[in-house]
Order: structure tokens, then C-alpha cells, then sequence
């Protein structure tokens, strides 16, 4: 047998023994299709948010404060490190494969050992120079798909981190707007409650001046002023909270509370309570934390195969040119040029327990991510059914609220057509005043409570993200391979 054919049978043997321990290509987890929606009782046909749905409310105020907030907010530059941080990912992933050339250049002064293999005394010197100039040239051969699976997994981490962004941009709007129409719902409480504090004050004044001359007891004065406390009191929680969400709003936007433009009052917005068609299918492209978490997953996958390719032998081709002296005048002559090249086999069989820990752990971190993607998934239904019914249950509450608002306004209209006959005195049409005060002071807090919960439900539906229009990641931007799911990545819910 040639010295060739025993190389290569050493070689064949080699790599039969390494095949052995290559685990089996595992099966891509199973991954809920749908968000579990159905039967809900909210009525549907609504429309998705846009992708910038605060300006549905046509309020030029919240659309300044909305562009501010995302081009200054605190809130969102962790999620900007972290995509960055994701993006130069794929830079070190990608320059891991493929080819590398190192120049080198070394001069050195070099003292020979008088007892070594070649005494100094038989070459006539004891010191000499050396002096390198190379070219190094490697290229690793991606056979078993390592190097694309990593950058593939670095791409999709990519995109997670993009989504990660989206979401806390979403957090970060969903959030300036409830605090934008909690301060607008305040200053409404707010008026009403001064007009019900300057009707009881009347009226304690028209009950103190017949308690006085003994019409009444004092026992009804000592009501009136209960009644009197009681309003001031709501007068200055409302004139309180302002201050404290404009605050909240200042946080938000990253300024101190000084800095905030002039805020004028205006009336609430009306609500939609519907849901949009086939909510439980697209719902799973329109959240971006459940497009996080996909994403993870297909990273995840990635790793798996990336962690069974370790499995396979390592193939290079390395290559050198360069010259070499001892005499630094003659350094650059031809005489003293260098070349190599040859391959090189990298098995590894005596590192099979530390390959099967890390694709064991590569395992974990999929079945992980799988089981946080349906999490999320569930959450999010979750979130759309609780926001929806309470759209749904404000808005029944809503209805029944103005059907009392408009009996408080009839009734207001029968005692003053009393009064103005002299059947009552003015306390009475006081009261009757109160009374209506009181109710629209509890519909506008049903209207607060409302597009709270509008706001919470278009965060609940995405805010307008798409996860197909979102991504801007494609496998273009690596030059090791198409950065597209494997063959057994579980199909994207589009």
C-alpha cells in the first residue's frame, strides 16, 4: 500500500468515526398558528392602528408631543443599544468564515546556543539577524453550513432586536397619549368641579341665611357644608393631578416639566370599541413582541444547526509567500523568497463532551424560546380580549350614563320653570344644578376611562407594526449566504 493510499484511508477512518457521533438533525417545535381569540362576544369590522395611530385623534397638541417623544425620549435608547449591538453581531459572525490574509513583518536579533544541535563555533558567529515578510492567506470551507448558520442566527437576532425596538416605541407613544388625555380629562373634572363648588357655595349661603332667621335647623347647614367639603375636596384632587401628569408627560418626553409646550384644554375624543377582522390570525404579525419572540425562535434554530456542524471536520486551505533572511541586506532578494500552501483537517474526536454539552444546551435554548413565543402569543390574546370587553362594557355604561344625563337635564328644566314660578326657592334649582354637574362629571369619567382603554387596546394590536414591512435586515447585507429560514423553520403566519 502507497504511502497516498494509507493517507487516505487513516482519513476515510477518520471521518467514519466522527460521522458516528453526529447527532440527528432535530425537528422544528411546534409553534402556535393563531391567537386564541374566538368567541370573545366583541363585534368586529374594525380597522388595524397605523403605524402612526395617534393621529386618528386629529389633535395637533398630542401629534408635537408624540414626534418629540420619539426623537428624544430616554426610554428608547436601550432598545437602540441593543439593536446595535445585534448588527455588529453579524459583522463578527460574518468575518468568522470564509478568507483572511495577515501580513507580517519581524526583525530580530538572535543569539545561537554554543551547545545546541549546530555549535556557533562551526558557523563562525554567535549572533545574528532574522528577518520575516510574509503574506498569510486562509480560507475555511463552509461545507457543513456553520459559518451561514451562525450569521443566519445572528441575523435573526437582528431582528428580534428591531422588533424589541418597535415595541418599546409603541410602550413609549401608547403611554404619551394616556397621559395626554388624563391631563385633558382632569382639566374637564376640573371645571365641572368648580361649578359644582360655586353652586354649593349658594346654596350654603341661601341655608345659612334662613338658618339665621330659624326657617331652617342647623342640621341642614351642617349638610351643606359636608356637601360644600366634599366638593372643594374633588376640586383639588383634579387641580392636583394635572401638575402630576404633566410631570409624567415631561419624563416621558425627556425635559422637565418647564420645557413642555403650552397645553390647551379640548374635549375627549369619541372611541371605537371593534375589532378588526381575522384578529386572531394577523394579530401574530402585528405585535412586536410576539415578532421577537419568532424571531428568537428561528435564531434558536440556527444555533442547533450551527452547534451540529461543530460536529463535522474543519476543512482550510492555507497559503503563504513572503521572504526570509539572516541578512537583512539581501532580505527583499529573490533569493530569499518563501512559499507554502497546503490544507488542513481539523477533526474533532477527542472533544465529543463538550460538543454534546453545547448542543444540548443549544436544544434547551430552543425548546425556551418556543415555549415564550406561544406565551407571548397567549398573552397577547390575552391583552386584545380584556382591553376589547372593556371598550365593550364602557361603552354599554356609557350609553346608560347619558340616558341619566339627559333625565338630570329635563328634570333641571321642570324645577327652574318652577322656580321662575316661585313653587321653590333657589336651593332647589341649586341641587338640581349639582345633581347635573354631577352627572356629566361621571360621564366624562367614563369618557377618560374609554380612551384609556382604546389606547390600551390599539397597544394591544400592535400600535400599526407589520413584521414583514418592519424588517429591514436581509441576507444581502452578509456575504456568507442566504440569511432566509431553513427548510424545517416553522412557516410565518403572514
Amino acid at each position: 500500500m502507497t504511502r497516498v493510499a494509507t493517507r487516505l484511508a487513516v482519513l476515510t477512518a477518520a471521518l467514519a468515526l466522527a460521522s458516528c457521533s453526529i447527532p440527528p438533525k432535530p425537528d422544528a417545535p411546534p409553534l402556535r398558528n393563531e391567537a386564541p381569540l374566538a368567541g370573545i362576544g366583541v363585534a368586529h369590522g374594525g380597522a388595524w392602528p397605523e403605524t402612526e395611530w395617534w393621529k386618528r385623534y386629529r389633535d395637533a397638541q398630542l401629534d408635537a408631543l408624540e414626534q418629540k417623544a420619539l426623537a428624544a425620549a430616554p426610554t428608547l435608547d436601550e432598545a437602540r443599544q441593543r439593536f446595535g449591538t445585534a448588527m455588529r453581531s453579524i459583522d463578527i459572525a460574518r468575518a468568522a468564515g470564509g478568507a483572511s490574509v495577515q501580513a507580517n513583518a519581524q526583525v530580530q536579533r538572535l543569539r545561537m546556543s554554543e551547545n545546541g544541535l549546530i555549535p556557533s563555533q562551526f558557523l563562525g558567529f554567535t549572533w545574528y539577524n532574522q528577518g520575516d515578510l510574509s503574506l498569510q492567506f486562509q480560507y475555511d470551507f463552509d461545507f457543513w453550513g456553520k459559518t451561514r448558520a451562525a450569521v443566519a442566527a445572528a441575523v435573526d437576532e437582528a431582528r428580534a432586536a428591531e422588533a424589541e425596538r418597535s415595541a418599546a416605541a409603541l410602550m413609549l407613544t401608547t403611554a404619551v397619549a394616556d397621559t395626554y388625555f388624563g391631563w385633558q380629562a382632569d382639566q374637564t373634572r376640573l371645571a365641572l368641579a368648580r361649578e359644582s363648588v360655586a353652586a354649593l357655595e349658594r346654596s350654603r349661603l341661601l341655608t345659612e341665611k334662613r338658618t339665621a332667621r330659624g326657617i331652617d335647623t342647623p342640621d341642614l347647614l351642617h349638610q351643606a357644608d359636608a356637601r360644600l367639603a366634599g366638593a372643594r375636596e374633588l376640586e383639588a384632587a383634579y387641580a392636583g393631578s394635572a401638575p402630576i401628569r404633566l410631570a409624567a408627560l415631561a419624563a416621558l418626553l425627556g425635559v422637565a416639566p418647564a420645557e413642555l409646550p403650552e397645553l390647551t384644554a379640548k374635549p375627549l375624543p369619541t372611541v371605537d370599541a371593534a375589532l378588526p377582522d381575522d384578529v386572531g390570525i394577523d394579530l401574530l404579525a402585528r405585535r412586536p413582541d410576539i415578532a421577537a419572540n419568532r424571531w428568537r425562535v428561528e435564531a434558536a434554530l440556527r444555533r442547533v444547526d450551527q452547534a451540529r456542524a461543530e460536529f463535522y471536520p474543519d476543512i482550510s486551505l492555507g497559503a503563504m509567500a513572503g521572504f526570509s533572511s539572516i541578512d537583512l541586506d539581501k532580505l527583499v532578494n529573490a533569493d530569499s523568497r518563501v512559499f507554502g500552501v497546503g490544507p488542513a483537517l481539523h477533526l474533532p474526536l477527542f472533544a465529543l463532551s463538550r460538543l454534546n454539552a453545547q448542543y444540548g444546551a443549544s436544544q434547551a435554548q430552543l425548546k425556551t424560546a418556543a415555549a415564550a413565543y406561544d406565551a407571548s402569543v397567549v398573552d397577547a390574546a390575552r391583552d386584545v380580549a380584556t382591553q376589547a370587553l372593556n371598550l365593550k362594557q364602557l361603552d354599554a355604561r356609557r350609553h346608560e350614563r347619558e340616558r341619566q344625563v339627559d333625565a338630570t337635564l329635563r328634570l333641571q328644566g321642570v324645577v327652574t320653570a318652577r322656580a321662575q314660578r316661585g313653587l321653590v326657592d333657589d336651593r332647589r334649582l341649586l341641587e338640581a344644578q349639582t345633581d347635573l354637574l354631577q352627572q356629566r362629571d361621571a360621564a366624562a369619567t367614563l369618557a377618560a376611562d374609554a380612551i384609556a382603554a382604546e389606547i390600551a387596546l390599539t397597544k394591544a394590536l400592535g400600535g400599526g407594526y407589520r413584521r414583514d414591512e418592519a424588517t429591514r435586515i436581509s441576507a444581502t447585507e452578509t456575504s456568507t449566504g442566504d440569511a432566509a429560514p431553513p427548510a424545517d423553520t416553522p412557516t410565518r403566519s403572514q
